[in-house]
């Protein structure tokens, strides 16, 4: 198989993970927001290792060998794109969280498709973080990067599995949906390393793009989650725990 389709099998397993970890739904109906919260703040932790070691650390490396010197420069230049292309998007797509309400201009759109959206955009840098992870052929990084989004993927498919049975879809609807989310990080992740492959130059400016737009998502959407209910200390030791593992299976993998 050429990185290219490695890339992308491995972004749209690590997206169907959002629907493994949609299945306890199936037998549980009220899970307390002390767990949820704790997977959630789980996931964060995930991401922000992976941002941290797989993304950044790589972008200014392969910055510093395009560019000698200039590695730092062109990955916060990347980062600032990426946060503000989240920024963008927050602000043109009309959306909606559970906990948080409605963001974006007025949208007609039935509030399912408003969630959908949100999800949609969370998950899309996630995908195309993948992606940019296999642009350097190095496929145990990238599978690092492809097993650590898969795994923060889990608690996300039951946080969204759950609040729409509370909005009185059925199970096998909400776990469909929740699953269907995760497709779009193939899409991402395909974007991804088709780009930084063909064009090398791209690959720290990718890495870091990809970083900066999972930061913006993990400040502005997943922590604020977590501490909505009033249970901020089990999220933040989630969130440790999350960056422990994800730093140590870097570290073994890539």
């Amino acid at each position: 198989m050429s990185i290219i389709e490695i890339g992308l099998l491995a972004s749209l397993l690590a997206g169907l993970m959002t629907g493994v970890g949609a299945l306890p739904a199936f037998f549980l109906t009220n899970i307390p927001d002390k767990l949820i919260n704790t997977l959630l703040g789980g996931a964060a932790g995930v991401m922000l290792a992976a941002t941290s070691f797989s993304l950044i650390v790589p972008g200014i490396e392969h910055g510093d060998h395009l560019w000698p010197g200039k590695g730092v420069y062109v990955v916060v230049a990347g980062m600032l794109l990426g946060a503000i292309f989240l920024d963008r998007m927050d602000k043109w797509l009309p959306h909606e969280h559970f906990q948080m309400g409605h963001e974006g201009p007025d949208s007609s759109l039935r509030r399912i498709w408003l969630f959908v959206i949100a999800i949609t955009i969370h998950n899309f840098p996630e995908g195309l973080a993948v992606g940019v992870g296999f642009g350097n052929g190095d496929v145990g990084a990238g599978m690092s990067l492809a097993i650590g989004i898969g795994l923060q993927n889990m608690p996300e498919g039951l946080a969204v599995a759950l609040p729409l049975m509370g909005q009185g879809y059925s199970r096998w609807k909400a776990i469909g949906i929740a699953t269907l989310t995760g497709l779009v990080e193939p899409v991402g992740g395909l974007l991804g390393v088709a780009s930084v492959t063909i064009f090398k130059p791209l690959l720290p400016i990718g890495l870091a793009f990809a970083a900066g737009a999972m930061l913006f998502v993990i400040s502005d959407e997943i922590i604020p989650e977590t501490h909505s209910k009033g249970k901020s200390r089990s999220a933040t030791f989630g969130v440790m725990i999350g960056f422990v593992i994800m730093m140590a299976m870097d570290n073994l993998l890539g």
